[in-house]
This record gives structure tokens, C-alpha cells and sequence, in this order.
């Protein structure tokens, strides 16, 4: 049952007196998940479901249906599910969810079949104790080197690999919810989260819903918007206002005109072809990890549900027509397609120049897109709504200080997510003219070319990132550079590779945790089914 605010004839303007008035309401404009995501998060801390509580509104229209697309998650959302007060287990049965232990990335090298690299969730073997990036690169160069397998940076340092090769889960039923033996994070069906959320919120945390069409925007005299008209509900007033409206950002971008800042200059990928494929028998293997294999034009995407498969060839129309690009994917599904519905839904890599305007922030596509490339766009909505919840200003008063800090954190965040995708395809050697261009020092930015300056002569190290707001630490570096072969040239530091003992013990140790992973653990179909049918222990 939809509630229903008070209504009023029209918004009362913001005093001086109002001022340190108590932020009391906050409303949230557009559904889907950066909607519930924000409106549980701030219910959940703020005690929405508590008359003394912050009352949260969330606004959906009933005709807009979300965009749907993202599937994969980062391990953030264990801690989102956890501060929401979620089960795993109802979340893993309602959402066709299964587990994610990283991304494999196929013939993003050479084309070649033999051509795979992995980024996992564990951090590389000794990191930050020693350079073990330089010790994996003398192994590999010398014939009689055992002490490691060679065959990748991430399979001589990391166990997952291992683990996603196989196809097992991160951990076994007789674990506890959000316990496990490898880090892991998800693979969901966006189209059921959404509404899991909705359940949730409004059972659970007390977030009131209407299902609505904003039509206008009230503002003060100060600027700040005071209320937002919609078409049958009357007039919503608030305190704050939170812009989940989707690519029409009707807040921040239509109502305060905050400029996009597109970025199809450093990332070129426009356009995807998405569709859902049915396994082919009941029992068929779930990936745990994303695919991720590289094309002429862009590369495809594979996410194992339980089931379906999601698949998605995302791809740049300057070098490949739309019917180049279904046949690309054609060719990736199978026969299979032939029966199947292919959406194709645009592209525009970029980001508002602000997110937080007077007394609106902006959560989700509302606030940019970037191509779904390493799952970045729920991993952006979750930490902004942890960043609103966390610091939710006392009043009007501080919110000027509040936005400006949220608009340095995520201004930095978008610049540092824009580079680590970039360094996938500058790294490349393939041959292909969309390859080639993403080479071009015109298209890299500058601040990436500085690391690969300093990465020529030692690994990436944690103090090259001075800000604690990154979204992608050190070992990510490290797993795609090494991954798609980038050389460290140590002749000039080879004292940092003077504790051949030591690293010897870390490659073994790697050894010794893959034969004991392997052992345990069942493969990620397995556990999915014990968890539909016995659940996991509660925390």
C-alpha cells in the first residue's frame, strides 16, 4: 500500500530562521536501485521507521521503468546488504543472484585464444611487503624457475584464479551469511533487486513510497528547492532532495542546468547490445567471476545467473555499424540468438561537473555513466549513498560544507575510475583500428601517464594514491598491468628484489592456499542450490 505525505498548497520558503532547522525530510526522485539503495541506506541509519527518525520519501514514476542492465557488484554491497539489515540468503533467493570472485579478461592482449588474464578480489600474495611484481617477472624469465606457476601474475600470487577456473564458490554452505573463504561480491538480476529493495525499504525501514510523475520543481528564495509538484500527489516538500531520475537527471541536470562533462575523448565505447540467454540445461556451470572477452570494436560481457546468462557486446559506433555489431554478438551466443530479444541502449561515458547543488545531490545515471567496464556504476551508487548517509548535515546551515566535500570526493572518484578503465585498452596490442586509437597519447590522460612513467622502474604501491577515497586500490593496478604484460624495469632498484627467500615462501604459500581451496569448496552452482534450499546461517 502506497503511503501518502501531507499535502500542501505550496512550499514554504527557506528563512534565515530555518536555517539551523533539523534536517527532518529527505526526497528521493526516481526508483530503481540508486533510489532504494539511498532511501535504505539513510532510513536505515537515520531511523526512518522511528517517529523521531529522518522521514524519507521516495518518488517513483509508475510509466518509467529503470534501465536494468547492471548485473555485477562489487564486495561493497555485502556491507550495503548488512547495513540495510538484508539476509544473504533472501537476497540470493529473490535476486537470482550468484557469487562474483573478479573478472576474467579474454584476448584484451593479443586476440589470441590463449589470450586471458584475471583481476580478482584477494589481494596478491606479500603485497606491500615486498616488490613481488618484480620477483613473478624473474621467475617467468627464468626456464628453471618452479618455485611458482608461471603462467599468470594473478595465478602465481592470487588463489582465486584458481578458484574462478574451476568454477567454485567463494565459500561453503556451513558458512555463515557474509562469511567466506575468498572475498566475493555478486552477480544479480537488476530488474528483481529493484523491487527487493522496494520491499524492504518499505516493510523494514519505514521509507514512504508514491508512485508518481514529478511535473514541477518549487523553488526558495536562496535557490534551494523547496518542493517538487507531481501529477496526482500534490506538492512534496523537503529538506533535502536526492536526484535518482535516471539519464533525464530532472533535478540536478534539467531543474540547476549542472553541465555534463563527457568523457568519449579517453573512453570510446557508445553503444551496447544487451540480451538474456537461457542455459541450456538446469545443472550447466555458473561462472564465478564476470567475462569480459574483447572484440574488434569493444568486447562482450557474460554474467552467469542462476537462471541465465546476462550478455552484452558494448562496443564504439565510430568503428563498427550496428549490424557488424549484432553479428559480433551472434557469433558469441550462438544459434541460441536466433529466438532471443537484443536491446540495444546508448551509451554517454561521462559525469555532471558537480554532483551536490544547493540543497539537491545526485545518485546514480543521474549523477554520469561510465561504460559497465569493471562494474563501476553500483559500486558508485552505493558509496554515495554511504557518503549522504554518513554525513547527513544537522541542518541547512552545514549542508554548504557537506556538498562541498561530497562534490571533492567524487569529482576525484569519476577521474580515478576514468583511468583505471582506460589503462584496460591502452595496454592493448591488438591491432584493430578502435585498439590503435585508444593508444594514442591524446586519448590518455595525463595523470595516468604519470603513473605508467613511474610503474617503468617499480610496481604500484599504495602511497601512490594519496587520497583514502579510492575506488581502485594498488592491487588492481597491479593484476591488469602485469596481466597484459607490462614490463618493470628493476635494473636500477635490484636491491628491491634482495629477499629471493622470502618471496620463494609467498609463491609456495599461494600454492598451498589454491590445493586447499580446491579441496573444500563446491562449485558455485552447488552452494547456490544448498542456499535455495536450506539457507545459510544468520550472522
Amino acid at each position: 500500500m502506497i503511503k501518502q505525505p501531507p499535502q500542501h498548497d505550496q512550499a514554504t520558503p527557506i528563512t534565515q530562521q530555518t536555517a539551523t532547522a533539523p534536517i527532518r525530510t529527505v526526497v528521493i526522485v526516481g526508483g530503481g536501485n540508486a533510489g532504494w539503495l539511498t532511501a535504505g541506506r539513510i532510513a536505515a541509519k537515520h531511523k526512518s521507521n522511528q517517529p523521531d527518525g529522518v522521514k524519507v520519501i521516495l518518488i517513483e514514476s509508475p510509466t518509467l521503468p529503470p534501465i536494468g542492465v547492471g548485473e555485477g557488484t562489487w564486495p561493497t554491497m555485502r556491507s550495503t546488504l548488512i547495513a540495510l539489515g538484508i539476509s544473504e540468503t533472501d537476497f540470493i533467493r529473490q535476486c537470482d543472484v550468484t557469487f562474483k570472485q573478479g573478472a576474467k579478461f579474454a584476448q584484451w592482449v593479443d586476440g589470441s585464444s590463449s589470450d586471458f588474464y584475471y583481476h580478482p578480489l584477494v589481494l596478491p600474495q606479500g603485497f606491500g611487503k615486498a616488490e613481488m611484481a618484480g620477483y613473478w617477472q624473474q621467475s617467468t624469465a627464468t626456464a628453471n624457475n618452479t618455485s611458482c606457476n608461471t603462467s599468470s601474475f594473478s595465478n602465481a600470487l592470487c588463489y582465486q584464479e584458481a578458484l574462478c577456473e574451476h568454477g567454485l564458490a567463494p565459500k561453503t554452505i556451513r558458512h555463515a551469511e557474509f562469511g567466506a573463504v575468498a572475498n566475493y561480491a555478486y552477480h544479480l538480476d537488476s530488474g528483481k533487486f529493484g523491487p527487493f529493495l522496494r520491499q524492504h525499504c518499505i516493510e523494514k525501514l519505514g521509507v514512504t513510497h508514491i508512485l508518481d510523475d514529478v511535473v514541477a520543481v518549487q523553488s526558495s528564495s536562496n535557490g534551494d528547492i523547496a518542493a517538487v509538484n507531481t501529477k496526482q500527489s500534490g506538492v512534496i516538500a523537503g529538506d533535502l532532495f536526492v536526484d535518482c531520475s535516471g539519464f533525464s537527471s530532472l533535478l540536478l541536470g534539467k531543474h540547476y542546468q549542472v553541465p555534463f562533462k563527457a568523457c568519449d575523448d579517453i573512453l570510446f565505447i557508445d553503444t551496447a547490445l544487451a540480451v538474456q540467454v537461457p542455459y541450456e540445461h538446469p545443472d550447466t556451470p555458473i561462472a564465478s567471476h564476470t567475462i569480459s572477452t574483447a572484440q574488434d570494436a569493444g568486447w562482450i560481457w557474460d554474467i552467469g545467473l542462476q537462471h541465465r546468462r546476462g550478455v552484452g557486446y558494448v562496443y564504439a559506433s565510430k568503428y563498427c555499424t550496428e549490424a557488424q555489431a549484432r553479428a559480433t554478438l551472434a557469433r558469441y551466443v550462438g544459434p541460441a540468438i536466433a529466438d532471443l530479444s537484443v536491446r540495444k541502449i546508448p551509451i554517454v561515458s561521462g559525469h555532471r561537473t558537480r554532483f551536490w547543488q544547493n540543497n539537491c545531490v545526485a545518485v546514480g545515471l543521474a549523477a554520469g555513466f561510465l561504460e559497465p567496464l569493471e562494474a563501476s556504476a553500483l559500486v558508485l551508487v552505493e558509496l554515495s549513498a554511504q557518503m549522504i548517509s554518513e554525513q547527513l548535515p544537522a541542518n541547512r546551515a552545514l549542508m554548504d560544507i557537506v556538498a562541498k566535500r561530497f562534490n571533492e570526493t567524487f569529482l576525484y572518484r569519476w577521474d580515478k575510475i576514468i583511468d583505471f578503465l582506460k589503462l584496460h585498452y591502452l595496454l592493448s596490442q591488438r591491432e584493430e583500428p578502435f585498439w590503435r586509437d585508444n593508444r594514442n597519447p591524446a586519448t590518455i590522460p595525463q595523470s595516468l601517464q604519470d603513473l605508467l612513467q613511474l610503474w617503468r622502474y617499480r610496481a604500484p604501491g599504495d602511497l601512490d594514491f594519496t587520497s583514502n577515497n579510492e575506488v581502485f586500490p594498488a592491487a588492481s593496478y597491479q593484476y591488469v598491468l602485469y596481466g597484459m604484460g607490462f614490463k618493470t624495469d628493476y635494473s636500477q632498484s635490484h636491491y628491491l628484489l634482495d629477499n629471493p627467500e622470502f618471496a620463494a615462501q609467498q609463491f609456495a604459500q599461494n600454492q598451498k592456499m589454491i590445493a586447499q581451496a580446491l579441496s573444500i569448496l563446491p562449485s558455485n552452482r552447488e552452494l547456490i542450490s544448498k542456499i535455495r534450499e536450506f539457507g545459510l546461517s544468520q550472522l
